[in-house]
Formats: C-alpha cells, sequence, structure tokens
C-alpha cells in the first residue's frame, strides 16, 4: 500500500542519473591507487589540441580547474594536477554497464549521452517507493561499478534534469511541480534547461529577468517573439513538460561524428582529408547497424566558435563511404568561403533506413557496379574487424590531424556517440 502511495494516481515518475566527473571517475574507478581523492582532468590529445580539460575531477574543481580551460592555465591554478589521457573504449564499457542497471528497474531507459539517462519508472512499484528505487539504482552503480552519480526525481524530464544538477556529487533530489514556484521562480531565465545565452538575452530585452516572470508572461508577447516555441518556454517556467522518456530504438536517428583540428585550416586538401577520414567512420558504423543514408549534413566551426550546419539529400540511399565523402566536399564548397579558417569538422547522416527497405534507386551506370561495391565493402569491412581499423587505408587518409585518430577506439569518441548501447554489454571479468 505504501508503495501505491508514494506514485502519482494519473501522473508519471521520472528519474534522470547523471554520472558525476564521469571521465575521471571512471580512471579513478579502474586505477584507485594513482587516481582515488586527487585533482585529475582528463585532456583530449594534449599536443593536438594545445591541451583543452574535457572533464576534472571534483578535488580539481575544488581547486579551481574548470571544463574547457588550458591544461597550462589549469596546471598554474594547482600544480599537482594529473593530466589523464581519454579512454573512449573504457567510457563506453562503464556506460553500458551503469544503463544495464538501470535498465533492471525498467524497460523505459532513454540515453541522453555517454554519461546520462532518463529513466521512467511509473510501473516500477514493485521495487518500491520512487526514492527507494533513486537509492536502489545509486547505491549498485557505486558498489559495483565504483562510480559516483547524481539523481533527479520528478514527473517529467524537465524536472528530473534540473533535479539531479542541485545535489552534486551523489545527490538524489526530488523536485515537485508545486515546488517550481519557491525553487526556480526567483532564478534567471538562464538557469532554466534548454534556455541558452541568446533565448535569455531575447527574454531580457523584453524585461523578463526571471523564470516567475516567464511563467507569467503574456502569451502574445512571447508568440510574436518566439513563435510557437513562446509557449513552450512559458509552459518549461511552470514545470510542464509533456515529453516521454523514448527507449533507444533498434534503428539510430543520425550518425555522427566530429573532430576538433589541432590549428586552423583553410587549404582544401587539407580539409578533404578530413571529411575522408569522417566519411570513412560514419559509413562503417552505418553498415554496422545494416542502415542506409539518405541525407547527409556537415558541421562547421571557425576560430570564433561560430557553429554552421548545411544538409543535403542525397539522389539514393547509401552506404558508400564515397558519396557520403563527395556530398560533404560538395556542401561545404557551396555553402564555406574559400580561405575562410575552419576549427572543426563534422558529418553527421541523416534519414537512416534499415538496408533491407531501403529503395535502391541507382541509374542505369551504377546498376552494375553496385554488387562490386557491396562486396568490396565487406571485405573491407572484415578485415578491420579481424585486424583493427587501420588495417585497410586510402592514401587520402593520412596525415597528422586528429580525423587520422578517429579509428582508434581508445582516442576517439563524443558524449553524443551512442553505438556503444546497440552492442552486446561486456561480461564481468
Amino acid at each position: 500500500m505504501e508503495n501505491k502511495e508514494a506514485y502519482p494516481v494519473n501522473g508519471r515518475v521520472i528519474l534522470h542519473i547523471d554520472m558525476n566527473a564521469f571521465y575521471c571517475s571512471v580512471h579513478e574507478a579502474v586505477e584507485p591507487e594513482l587516481y582515488k581523492g586527487k585533482p585529475t582532468a582528463v585532456a583530449g590529445s594534449v599536443e593536438l589540441r594545445k591541451g583543452i580539460i574535457v572533464t576534472c575531477s571534483y578535488a580539481a574543481r575544488g581547486r579551481g580547474v574548470k571544463t574547457g580551460m588550458l591544461v597550462g592555465q589549469a596546471q598554474k591554478l594547482c600544480p599537482e594536477l594529473i593530466i589523464i589521457r581519454p579512454d573512449f573504449d573504457l567510457y563506453r564499457q562503464f556506460s553500458r554497464r551503469f544503463m544495464k542497471i538501470a535498465y533492471d528497474y525498467s524497460p523505459l531507459v532513454q540515453a541522453m549521452s555517454i554519461d546520462e539517462c532518463y529513466v521512467d519508472i511509473t510501473g516500477s512499484k514493485q521495487f518500491g517507493t520512487p526514492l527507494e528505487i533513486a537509492e536502489l539504482i545509486q547505491r549498485r552503480i557505486a558498489d559495483e561499478l565504483l562510480l559516483p552519480c547524481s539523481i533527479g526525481v520528478a514527473p517529467n524530464k524537465l524536472l528530473a534534469k534540473m533535479a539531479s544538477d542541485m545535489k552534486k556529487p551523489r545527490g538524489i533530489s526530488v523536485l515537485r511541480k508545486r515546488d517550481v514556484p519557491r525553487l526556480l521562480w526567483d532564478r534567471p531565465c538562464a538557469y532554466l534547461y534548454g534556455i541558452g545565452g541568446k533565448t535569455s538575452d531575447k527574454l531580457k530585452r523584453l524585461n523578463i529577468h526571471t523564470l516567475g516572470q516567464l511563467a507569467h508572461a503574456s502569451d502574445k508577447l512571447l508568440e510574436e517573439h518566439f513563435g510557437i516555441m513562446g509557449a513552450h518556454l512559458k509552459r518549461a517556467a511552470n514545470g510542464d513538460d509533456s515529453s516521454p522518456v523514448e527507449p533507444e530504438q533498434d534503428q539510430s536517428k543520425s550518425i555522427g561524428h566530429t573532430t576538433t583540428l589541432p590549428t586552423n585550416y583553410t587549404e582544401t586538401a587539407d580539409i578533404h582529408r578530413v571529411f575522408l577520414n569522417l566519411a570513412d567512420q560514419v559509413g562503417r558504423r552505418l553498415r554496422r547497424q545494416h542502415l542506409m543514408t539518405q541525407t547527409v549534413q556537415i558541421t562547421i566551426r571557425d576560430p570564433d566558435m561560430k557553429t554552421i550546419t548545411r544538409a543535403s539529400k542525397l539522389n539514393a540511399p547509401t552506404e558508400n563511404r564515397e558519396d557520403i565523402y563527395h556530398m560533404a566536399c560538395k556542401l561545404f564548397e557551396d555553402h564555406w568561403p574559400a580561405g575562410k579558417p575552419v576549427r572543426l569538422l563534422g558529418i553527421t547522416l541523416q534519414s537512416l533506413l534499415d538496408k533491407k527497405d531501403a529503395p535502391i534507386q541507382l541509374d542505369l551506370f551504377d546498376y552494375q557496379k553496385q554488387p562490386a561495391k557491396e562486396k568490396l565493402n565487406r571485405a573491407m569491412d572484415a578485415l578491420r574487424d579481424k585486424f583493427g581499423e587501420h588495417a585497410v587505408l586510402t592514401a587520402g587518409m593520412l596525415g597528422n590531424d586528429p580525423s587520422a585518430l578517429i579509428r582508434n577506439h581508445k582516442t576517439r569518441g563524443t558524449s553524443l556517440q551512442m553505438d556503444h548501447l546497440k552492442e552486446q554489454p561486456l561480461e564481468e571479468e
């Protein structure tokens, strides 16, 4: 009876699990004798990326070290800081393991990145009250993986996310709809998850400075300046969010990869080499999931951190590196002025189809070439599966920039790359 009373009659109960200082915590769990309790930071490819801090431990944060800081700057603040090279293969293993624990309490788990997920436990009364389930999950992650996490408990995803940020590390926070006026309304608009700097500045110009003011703002005013997003902003400020927890489907919505460059690139040959490496790896990931893409999107960032994305539909669905590469290069040439410097490049494959369902619309000349291309892809993939990603490379892929490193599963990866959740979990050793 007690469990039933702890759950709303008509509403939902959502958890947001957020791993604390995930990369550093994983290294501490694996090698406590080296890292436990010490100020540590993970920095990507030190000599190539001028030593940017990707994340840092709470001991390092206590000494003023922050994510995004240059390594040199961080070491001045904290001379005893231990710099660790990233190992994305290791992070993916631990990510699979903590998600597997979450799945033990509900089939409705939505991974948001490598270190956070939502869990809908509305139908999980058999495991206890919402707070008991949160405590169970947190304790199991600590005991079985030696990792700290914070968990938010709320009636929707937005408030669960806000709640998990309230107590770090190792916190459990409950945020009910009725708590919103007391806890959130005196905060600036940018405090709300989903409201960025530009939106916040625009709201300030409308004399809307706090979430309470946004919650009571004129519908007409918001619609006039934000369109249909205006009503969404007002609902969010009132703590309303009806979006469901969407469990991972068999099929990805997109497959993408970006790489930060060591210096500003302006030469076409360098840019094409980066696109070739990116196309090669996203193509590999596409074929591994037996998918085909209909749309190629590129991401370009300049030295001032301004980012644009441009996309184009292909003439026919493809799984081939060459098709992806040629479209990426064309998009770049069409949308980026020649000689303008570039600091980051990315390729994302969208409008994905299951290969067996993809209508292969081939022209007369490609029709005869297609079986040969598929056979070549299978042979190259098999060689790489057996002997490693560097087993088969073309001359155009070779270089010293980070795009040449993305075949290395230890050094490559982003928090948004979720392919590892579709792989079989590793057996406990």
